[in-house]
């Protein structure tokens, strides 16, 4: 079961700023937002890189907040990119280039995590080669007496839960 995100709250208004103090507020917020991603991210690469897939499986729930929140942040901050700019320049231009500065990061860990897909991908496959492969040797007709096959039964297949 997948968290759901509670789109109620978020750590900054989505509504247009109107004072310098409150686009300044809004750039924070959102600043912080991705820092606080950017850790989980980190975090999440460094577990899959280390095999540890379980406590990486533990982040799901805070990164899919933290997602949420991202991405509503970047689209309001889109909306009222003007507003934002006119506003608090230093802050939207903080905020521009931190979103930039994300994006290797965000790629990183895609990859670590395509390939650790790949990989288990790759282990089930050999198995299930190796089940079908022993289920092949053995007999599947009757023999010459007209008996049934007799001998040690291999397994018929395997069955995994992918829903990770």
């Amino acid at each position: 079961m997948t968290a759901q995100p509670n789109t109620n709250t978020f750590p900054f208004s989505l509504e247009r700023p109107n004072s310098p103090n409150e686009a300044e507020s809004f750039c924070s917020a959102l600043s912080g937002t991705m820092e606080a991603l950017l850790s989980v991210i980190e975090m999440e690469t460094d577990l899959v890189r280390a095999g540890k897939l379980k406590e990486a499986g533990e982040l799901q729930a805070d990164k899919a907040r933290l997602i949420h929140e991202y991405t509503r942040g970047m689209m309001t901050a889109k909306e009222h990119a003007v507003a934002l700019g006119n506003l608090s320049p230093a802050s939207t231009q903080n905020l521009r280039r931190q979103h930039s500065e994300f994006q290797p990061v965000l790629r990183i860990n895609l990859a670590v995590l395509a390939t650790a897909r790949d990989v288990a991908n790759s282990i089930v496959a050999t198995v299930a080669k190796v089940a079908g492969a022993k289920n092949a040797a053995a007999p599947t007709t009757y023999g010459r007496t007209g008996g049934a096959p007799t001998g040690p039964q291999s397994a018929r297949g395997i069955a995994v839960n992918q829903s990770l």
